[in-house]
């Protein structure tokens, strides 16, 4: 059997598995992937959608260029469209800027967020070998495909894990610092930490279909779109260009009292997108699924972590499945990075499932609204929609309008992206206002620490992202303000701080002083020193943190 030795052990390949090794390499830690899959083996065709923060994330992390140029034709269009059918009526139209337009379109929904990365609309997979390409090319980052995670066991030391590879080679054990479950939602590391789920164990039941067509593109008779959704009296669902040219991936809603198997597939596409029996197409794969809101009771058992999938299951409104896993993991990664590199006390993980855990579950709810709300327009489509006249042009305009008003949130959620806040953390410093109120769409940027660390555009012309220092840094608005105080006990402690002093025309800021995390969220604020400059060190870097292990 061979032996291995990782500081971070990350069980799970996928994209939020290696955002988490990509990042913490990007900090210097060594990290070892384990992925059942072969390399190179596609995905399944789940995820279409990278939100704002996590191509933040990805520009920080040097692979935000590769994204964006994978998926869809540049030119593309990334509307949203509403229908009858496919090549029916359109109803009404959320319009997104196709990817040769993100950066300098305005005027859309979704235009106006402050961010140097908008959302990136991507089907996983172009998305997943763009990642693995990256990370793989990174000197800390090792990935073993074709390993399947057995058990594994922690002491206070560390993490002891066994893996078997699947083609039948030699089976390994990996000691490690630290073990992160990446492993999705059949996840054997929470099966083991002894985690489980509660919540919502069905909303909807959904026929998915991966569909090539070449010959529908053309019969659109309007401008084509990414999301296409489907609203008739027989049939509604929602579907996905993947390659902008023949590939489409249906999701089929099932109503009220049906089953997978009581339901004709081939019937149901043909409705949705309104072609007769004769037309053309072949199933490249199908998978029929049971949407969720799952939460895991945990997110952590001492020195095992659950990231993504592993911690937390729901229906993938808003395009915040992945998106969100790759949040928990950007929250874990810099606080594993300080433990490991001697700088954070380890008291400081105890903050990753009280910041995350929260967080998830006012997300989750998000997403089950929208299933709410959507499932409701799909029971009550009226049966004229699709007549000639003042009666179907009236139930037309309707519907168009509810399905805008209702999907205008999942598809361009800025209050998803920037909005939320940790309000209740052992590591922040806290100072009485409350954070500005968020929901799905709408956000408000703010200092009020916990807060995502405010965007704006410095007067030479860069992202203040792309000014920040890799972990924590002081903005300083006032460069007469002397600072040393601040800087003085970080030093000593070994704390990564840069300073910047900010020029910007955008009046976000009111303090003088903001001190953001390495995950981009204020961690203090202030006019002048605090009166414990040493304290507010320890405190971010969780020396004052209670329950240590």
């Amino acid at each position: 059997m061979r032996r291995l030795a990782t500081p971070v052990l990350i069980a799970g390949g996928g994209p939020v598995g290696l955002s988490l090794a990509m990042d913490l390499a990007w900090r210097g830690v060594e990290v070892l992937v384990l992925e059942t899959r072969a390399e190179g083996e596609p995905p399944s065709v789940k995820c279409n959608h990278v939100g704002a923060r996590t191509m933040e994330i990805f520009r920080r992390l040097g692979v935000a260029r590769a994204v964006r140029d994978a998926g869809l034709p540049a030119d593309y269009p990334n509307d949203i469209a509403f229908r009858t059918t496919t090549v029916g009526r359109e109803l009404s139209r959320i319009p997104i800027p196709c990817r040769a337009e993100r950066y300098t379109a305005t005027g859309g929904p979704d235009t106006w967020w402050p961010t140097p990365e908008p959302p990136h609309r991507i089907n996983q997979i172009y998305l997943e070998p763009v990642l693995f390409a990256h990370a793989v090319a990174m000197p800390r980052v090792r990935v073993l495909n074709r390993m399947q995670l057995v058990d594994f066991t922690q002491d206070e030391n560390g993490v002891t894990a066994t893996a078997e590879a699947l083609d039948g080679g030699e089976p390994i054990t990996v000691t490690a610092r630290y073990m992160v479950g990446c492993d999705g939602a059949h996840s054997t590391v929470r099966r083991k930490i002894g985690a489980t789920l509660a919540g919502d164990a069905e909303l909807e039941k959904r026929q998915s279909t991966f569909i090539r067509a070449p010959a529908l593109l053309p019969m659109i008779p309007t401008k084509p779109a990414w999301a296409n959704t489907s609203l008739n009296p027989r049939r509604s669902a929602n579907m996905f260009a993947i390659d902008g040219r023949e590939t489409w991936l249906i999701h089929n809603y099932m109503r009220p009292g049906e089953s997978f198997d009581s339901v004709d597939r081939d019937w149901c596409i043909r409705q949705i997108l309104g072609v007769g029996p004769s037309f053309p197409y072949e199933i490249i794969t199908k998978e029929d699924w049971t949407a969720r809101r799952m939460i895991a009771d945990r997110f952590r058992d001492r020195r095992v972590f659950l990231c993504g999938d592993a911690a937390h299951i729901w229906v993938p409104n808003a395009g915040y499945g992945m998106n969100a896993g790759i949040a928990d993991a950007m929250n874990l990664s810099w606080m594993l990075a300080g433990v490991l590199k001697g700088w954070a006390d380890p008291a400081i993980l105890a903050a990753y499932e009280l910041e995350r855990m929260p967080i998830t579950e006012q997300v989750s709810h998000y997403a089950m609204n929208t299933s709410i709300n959507l499932a409701r327009q799909r029971s009550a489509i009226p049966g004229n929609i699709e007549e000639d006249g003042a009666e179907g042009d009236a139930s037309r305009a309707r519907i168009g309008q509810e399905a805008y008003d209702i999907n205008v949130g999942q598809f361009c959620a800025g209050g998803l992206n920037f909005g939320y806040f940790y309000d209740a953390s052992p590591i922040i410093a806290y100072d009485g206002e409350s954070a500005p109120g968020y929901d799905i769409y709408n956000f408000t940027q703010s200092t009020v620490p916990g807060c995502r660390t405010p965007h704006v555009r410095l007067r030479d012309g860069r992202s203040l992202y792309d000014a920040l220092g890799p972990d924590f840094t002081l903005l300083r608005f006032d460069p007469s303000l002397d600072v040393t105080d601040i800087v003085r006990p970080a030093m000593q402690r070994g704390v990564p701080l840069a300073v910047l002093d900010v020029d910007s025309d955008e009046t976000v800021y009111p303090d003088k002083l903001v001190l953001s995390r390495p995950d981009q969220h204020v961690a203090w604020r202030g006019n002048a020193m605090p009166a414990d400059p040493s304290a507010l060190i320890d405190r971010v870097r969780g020396a004052l943190v209670g329950n240590r292990c």
